[in-house]
């Protein structure tokens, strides 16, 4: 049994609910040799709301579905309630279905994490990253489960077509946060605070230097790009933003796309780095079961419309040409399209 958090992070356990033990799989079932045409991925998923979005996933045939964190709404330091919310939503007949069908990799956010907001003073971290890991049927003999923090890496496809998705970790190394006082603003940048502590990044360089990829997915709970609003974002910890965006000028990766959730919202954004050879973009798909739908927000590096309705991220890899195209979709209930743009590179 197990009480419910609510959207906005407290940490309540109020409602309860009987949860069945989940069906057991036989783990990721990841075929690394598979070229990777189309991708699903998103974030913000509350357990206990309707869990609509699956069939409209699966009617676009993803290869692969990646989890973009708060997937689902643990808040809690008691891990056996965090187990019963996975177990909760991994035996859900939707899901359930789902992943029968679907490869499934991921990263966590706050909420699955354990704590709203939370950075590295979380006292639950090291059992709280074994059960997500349970959650995302990682093997045990994993690299990620050599290691202290959730960050992953997997790479598909034959030479000459390989993506490589990285899956960093803004959470189990990261330090705290400066609240604002300014209504509307919850948080002030912490002018020298860091995100993904220094092995991450030992390791995050080291991966980028992989030549044989065509395209790298990196992907983060929180959102990379976008400065303006006053909740958490890359841009409140500087210092660490613009080590990520040197590092990727130092290593010159093939194309980049980046990938987040958090937001209850979606869009996509663009930003010009300078010693970067191409624009990079980042999808943020955010809001499955539930969003903001009232949102209004300045972005000044979106491209295209903001999208508050309940919704999923899709990418089409086309790989006809030399390099591949990618067009970055958003789409909802019903797989309506709410936006589409293929990326110039």
């Amino acid at each position: 049994m197990v009480g419910t958090a609510c959207g906005n992070g407290e940490e309540t356990e109020t409602r309860t609910v009987e949860v069945s033990e989940p069906t057991l799989y036989s783990g990721q079932n990841l075929d690394r040799e598979q070229l990777l045409e189309t991708v699903s991925l998103g974030s913000c998923n509350r357990q206990d709301l309707p869990q609509e979005m699956w069939p409209f996933i699966l009617e676009n045939d993803p290869d692969l579905w990646i989890w973009l964190g708060d997937n689902i709404y643990g808040d809690t330091r008691d891990m056996d309630v965090l187990k019963a919310k996975y177990q909760m939503q991994k035996s859900g007949t939707a899901y359930r279905a789902f992943r029968e069908q679907v490869p499934v990799i991921g990263i966590w956010d706050d909420h699955d994490y354990g704590v709203n907001d939370g950075g590295k003073e979380y006292p639950k971290k090291v059992e709280s990253e074994t059960l997500m890991l349970d959650f995302m049927d990682v093997p045990p003999e994993a690299p990620v489960r050599q290691r202290p923090g959730a960050y992953q890496s997997y790479a598909f496809g034959p030479a000459g077509r390989k993506v490589k998705v990285l899956l960093l970790d803004a959470r189990y190394f990261r330090d705290s946060l400066e609240k604002s006082q300014d209504e509307g603003r919850r948080y002030i940048p912490n002018q020298t605070g860091d995100i993904l502590g220094e092995a991450q990044w030992a390791w995050l360089e080291e991966e980028l230097r992989d030549n044989s990829v065509s395209l790298f997915l990196i992907g983060s709970g929180i959102q990379f790009l976008p400065e303006d609003h006053g909740y958490e974002k890359w841009a409140n910890f500087p210092k660490a933003r613009q080590r990520f965006f040197d590092l990727l000028v130092a290593t010159q990766p093939s194309r980049t796309l980046l990938m987040s959730g958090d937001r209850h919202l979606a869009e996509l954004s663009q930003m010009e780095i300078e010693g970067l050879p191409y624009p990079l973009y980042e999808i943020t798909a955010s809001g499955m079961t539930h969003s903001w739908e009232e949102a209004e927000e300045l972005n000044r590096y979106r491209q295209g419309p903001l999208v508050t309705l309940k919704n999923f991220g899709m990418l089409q890899l086309d790989w006809e040409g030399e390099s591949p195209e990618v067009t970055v979709e958003v789409r909802g209930l019903g797989n309506e399209v709410y936006l589409s743009q293929t990326l110039k590179w």
